[in-house]
Parts: C-alpha cells; structure tokens; sequence
C-alpha cells in the first residue's frame, strides 16, 4: 500500500487520500461508509490496482482528516471530492461508493456528471430518516464519554448474526476504529446525511449506473436499492445475500458485480477511437 497523503480543501480542512496503481490508468475513486476509513477497501485494492488507478479518501471527520466543527452537508462533502479531483488534476473518474459514499457518489453524477465516468452505488439511500434518529444520534456520539455504544450500534448495524457470534477480527477491527475516530465528526456526517434528500434528483444522472444492494441490509434496505436503479435511467442493480458491508462480507461476489460493470467501460474503449476527456489534466 502506498502512504498516504493530505490535501487541504477550500474552507481549510486537511483530507486525507491514497493513491494505489501505475499511473496512466483510468482512475477509480473509492469512498466508504461513514464511521469508517480509507482502509474500509483494504481487501479490494489489490485486485483493484491491477486496472486502475485506485484513489481513496478520509471524509472530513475521519481518519487521517481533520474535523471541522459543525454539521457537514452533503454539498460540502461531495465538493471535497471535487476539489481532491482538481488538486490531483484528474478530469473524469470512476466512482465506486457505499453507504455515506454513496450518498456522495450520487450528488456527484447530479452536480458534476461531466466528472463522472461510470458510477457504482453499494448500499446506499437517496434518503434517510426520519431527522430526530440522527438527531439523537447526535447527542449520543457528542455526550457520550466514549463511543462504545454507538461502536456497537454500527457493528449490528453492518454484519449478520454469524459474524458477530463469538470472536471475529475482522469485526473487532471495526470496532476499534470506531472507538478512536473524532465526536464531533461521526456527528458532522450524520448531519449531512439527516439532511439530504436525493429522490428527486437522481433521475436526472446519466453515467452508467450499477446499484449494489443486500439483501438483508437493516439500515439501507434492499428496497432503497430498488427504488434507486428504477430512478436513474439505465441503471443496473444486483442484489446480493448480504448486509450492508457487502465487500467485507461478501468480497468475492461484490468485486465480482463492480469487476463486470467496469470491465465494459474497457470492452466499449477498446472498440472506440480513444478520446483524451476520458482522464486528462485540468489547466
């Protein structure tokens, strides 16, 4: 794995990145859940980095990145993205996002679909609710003398019964990372997704679109899943014997969807004269 760096954006928050793979490739942007890190991707990069130029991210309030005070907004959010984008003078990316990183990767391909190559939507919502859950949720992570509780609110939240019986590292990793991460940014990102309402919107996204869903997913149900592929045109979506973690714990089944959908971005060019807006500097 490569180190990994920082960028500040326009309001002055450091965020943190990674960049793996031979340059030259077409980029693929991943972007996690909330109350997780980069690392989040750590069983799908290798395999990733043998195509593309893999990019991942810290939102702000996470990980390496700094936390601001405050409610976050989606806006400020998905503008992070773009602003990591025009540092690293990449024009047009892939974007595979799950859950929060979804929420993300959908107010890109309305706001900046000129951007957006191929998009991949894992376990996501246009929109959830109601307001006073987050609202609470708030006032726990904020009040709380540590973040236990809601450590294990996200565990039961993420993996099924079978993982979460008896002793499980990789849950136990989770966990911890939860355990350490900033108050008041689980509390900022809970506010941008408290405030977010796509449902309207996502029918107005044009990149080719693959919605990942689980079946037994407790937060963003298989049904939201639904609701999204019917909305954007041209939507594909899988649903998969899953929770809401699916490349955790279903990694070979998840990459395979993700490796399918990308893989026809690459039989199309290859039958194409090359376009050099696909993937160029800006400036």
């Amino acid at each position: 794995m490569t180190e990994t760096l920082h960028f500040t954006t326009g309001d002055g928050a450091r965020i943190a990145y990674r960049l793996d793979g031979p340059e030259g490739r077409p980029v693929l942007v991943l972007s996690n859940s909330i109350a997780t890190t980069l690392h989040m991707w750590d069983g799908q990069v290798a395999e990733l980095a043998k195509s593309f130029r893999v990019l991942r991210y810290d939102f702000r309030g996470h990980g390496g990145s700094d936390a601001p005070a405050g409610a976050y907004s989606l806006d400020r959010l998905g503008r992070d993205v773009l602003e990591l984008l025009d540092f690293l003078r990449l024009a047009r990316v892939h974007f595979l996002g799950l859950s929060l990183g979804g929420f993300v990767g959908q107010w890109l391909g309305i706001h900046a679909p000129e951007r957006i190559e191929r998009l991949i939507l894992s376990n996501t919502s246009p929109h959830l609710g109601p307001a006073s859950y987050f609202d609470e949720q708030i006032r726990n992570v904020l009040s709380a003398s540590d973040l236990s509780a809601t450590a294990d609110m996200f565990m039961r939240n993420w993996f099924p019964a079978s993982m979460l019986a008896g002793e499980n590292e990789t849950v136990e990793e989770f966990g911890s990372a939860i355990l350490s991460m900033s108050p008041q940014g689980l509390a900022g990102c809970f506010a941008a997704v408290r405030d977010s309402d796509l449902r309207r919107p996502i029918s107005l996204i044009t990149a080719p679109t693959l919605v990942i869903g689980g079946e037994d997913d407790k937060v963003t149900l298989a049904s939201h899943s639904e609701a999204i592929a019917a909305a954007i045109p041209g939507a594909e979506l899988v649903l998969l014997p899953g929770v809401h973690l699916l490349n955790v714990e279903h990694p070979a089944e998840f990459m395979d969807a993700v490796t399918q959908f990308l893989g026809e971005a690459h039989r199309r060019a290859a039958v194409r004269p090359s376009r050099s807006t696909d993937l160029q500097a800006i400036g």
